[in-house]
Order: structure tokens, then sequence, then C-alpha cells
């Protein structure tokens, strides 16, 4: 099958409401087991207290084991969530969005996270490629000098061809290097770093050791953590309403910046607030992850060609994994002044 006519009307190929599909079920794929895996983290601390080198319940050997898998996992979805925001950033916005809307219904647990993962595997390589409106944006982004989107073409019955208009204008092929993007883009793979930097190094750890007072007894970090899960998926469906998306790169920077405030924000509330005004905050902080990933990711890629969108799509993600690094690394320093 040939290459799609890039003058074809993207709005009028069939598939765009199975791929929005498809790219949810992805998006939920994505991050089945780690969230599975985070959201029970209470019964780890449970299984391997702190000084599980000495008497500690699970034993050294069974957690260097666990720590190992976790590990394998964060390979894994450094190369799924990369590949799968790279190749959305080059078709519809709305891809993206519904993809990280996926990511957020993924709390259940290890049986159900394998099945659900190894059907993603499924949808994406047999599914997804034959779908008319990706089909025309992977021919679309070959067209203009993609060469990571050739065995996915082929996946979908497509062939690449020479394109004339290629020969005819030498320029059609030129792209930035994965540098110059990074460069031009810099305040928004900042902006991707800093979300998730704030937001691990307050959830879930702080919320699940120091909420404060409270009379909900052990069900007040679960229904921190629920609020949290809630309000950031409704968040990532805000930008739908298009009165209500912030596009502006300065305004998404000192939104981001502005979200600092909640450390103090949380740290004083924790100490003299009561479960109310945790939960309020809890809410805000989900709702601003979703609201403002979504932004980023749907507003960085517009005026570039396919392969300079796939490419800053997998740079985005590269800084957002980063982010996430930081901010498990800095959760420990709420601690300070707690005995360490």
């Amino acid at each position: 099958m040939p290459l799609i006519s890039e003058n074809g009307d993207p709005t009028k190929l069939k598939g765009k409401y199975a791929a929005m599909v498809v790219c949810w079920l992805l998006g939920n794929g994505c991050l089945f087991s780690w969230n599975s895996m985070l959201t029970i983290e209470d019964y780890y601390v449970t299984l391997f207290p702190l000084d599980l080198a000495t008497s500690g319940k699970g034993g050294i050997g069974t957690y260097i084991g666990i720590c190992f898998i976790s590990g394998a996992f964060g390979v894994a979805d450094a190369h799924v969530q990369g590949g799968m925001v790279g190749d959305l950033s080059y078709m519809l916005p709305e891809f993206i969005q519904v993809g990280f809307c996926g990511w957020l219904i993924c709390v259940l647990f290890f049986a159900i996270s394998a099945f659900f993962e190894l059907l993603c595997v499924l949808l994406y390589a047999f599914v997804f490629p034959k779908l008319p409106i990706v089909k025309y944006y992977r021919s679309k982004a070959a067209s203009e000098g993609s060469k990571t989107v050739s065995a996915d073409l082929a996946a979908g019955g497509i062939y690449a061809e020479p394109v004339q208009e290629a020969e005819e204008d030498p320029k059609r092929l030129e792209r930035l290097s994965t540098k110059e993007l990074l460069f031009k883009n810099m305040d928004y793979a900042l902006d991707m770093f800093l979300i998730y930097a704030l937001t691990l190094s307050i959830f879930p750890g702080f919320l699940s050791e120091d909420t404060g007072s409270h009379s909900l007894g052990e069900w007040y970090a679960l229904v921190l953590i629920a609020m949290y899960n809630v309000w950031d998926l409704i968040g990532r469906y805000i930008p739908l309403i298009k009165c209500m998306k912030l596009e502006s790169r300065k305004g998404l920077t000192i939104a981001i910046l502005s979200r600092f405030l909640l450390v103090p924000a949380f740290y004083f509330t924790a100490k003299y607030g009561d479960q109310g005004w945790m939960i309020l905050l809890t809410s805000f902080l989900g709702l601003t992850n979703g609201y403002l990933t979504v932004c980023v990711l749907t507003s960085a890629p517009k005026g570039y060609k396919g392969p300079e969108q796939n490419a800053l799509g997998n740079i985005l993600v590269l800084f957002l994994l980063g982010g996430i690094f930081a901010g498990v690394t800095l959760d420990w320093l709420w601690l300070i002044g707690k005995g360490w």
C-alpha cells in the first residue's frame, strides 16, 4: 500500500475514535505494574521494615530480588513511555491526552497488571498500526524524512516509496537535530522535570507517612492517594475545553514554578492543619499535575515536522522520568528532624 497523500485531511480519516480508545488502553498498560507497586507501598513497608538487614521479616535476599524486578519495570516503562509519546507526538494532540489519562486508571494489582500489559502489547502490535488515521500520520512522518517509522508502516501494510517532492525540494527532508530541539524547547523540558520532581517528592511517600492529625485511622493515607489520582485524572481532561487550556510558554513556566509553594503548604498543614486541608492540598497537587502535564505535552510539538515531533516527544519523556527520579530521591528530605 503506498503512502497516504499528505494533502489528506486527517479529521476525515476513519479510525480516530478507535485510535483514541486504543491510546487510552495503551496508557493504562504503560504504568499498570509501576502504579500498582507504588500504590501498595505500605505493604512493602510491612514486609521489609527499615531494620531488614538484622530482623526484617522479608529477608535481605527477597528484598534485593524485588528491587531488581522493580528496576526491570522501570527500564521497560522508560522504553515504552518514550516510544509511545514519541509516536503520538506527530499525531493528533488528543491521542497524547487520552494516553496520559489512561496512565491514571492503573491502580490494581499484579496478576491483572501482567494480563493487561500483554493485552496492550497485542493492541499496539496488531490493531493500532492498521487504523487509517494512524497510517496517515506515520506516512506523513515518513514523507518528511522520518527513519524510525518504517517498521511501524510495514506493520500496517504500508511500504515507503521515494517521495518526488523531496527530490524537487531537498529542504523538505531537513530536520533539526536532537540537540537543537532540546535547546529550542529547554523550557518545556525543564517544565516536565519540575512537574514530576515536585509531585513525586510529596506523593506518595509524604502522604503515607507524615499527614498530621486525623480521625480516619489507617484509611487516611488511602483516601489521600485516591483523591490525588481522581483529581489528576480530572486535570488531564480539562484541556479538552479550549478556553481552559494553557498554551503560553511563559504562563506554563510560571504556573509550574508556583507549584513549589505546595512544599511549605504541605509542611505546615501536616504540622498545624486538619485532615480537610490536607485532602484539599492533595487534590490540588493531583489536579495541577495532570493539567500541566497534558498542556506541556500537547503544546510542545506544534509547528514541527513529524520526525522532529517524534524526537521532541522522546526528549520530554526523558525529562519527565528524570523528574520522577529526582522526586523520589528528594522524598527523604521530609524525614529531616524526625530522628534522622
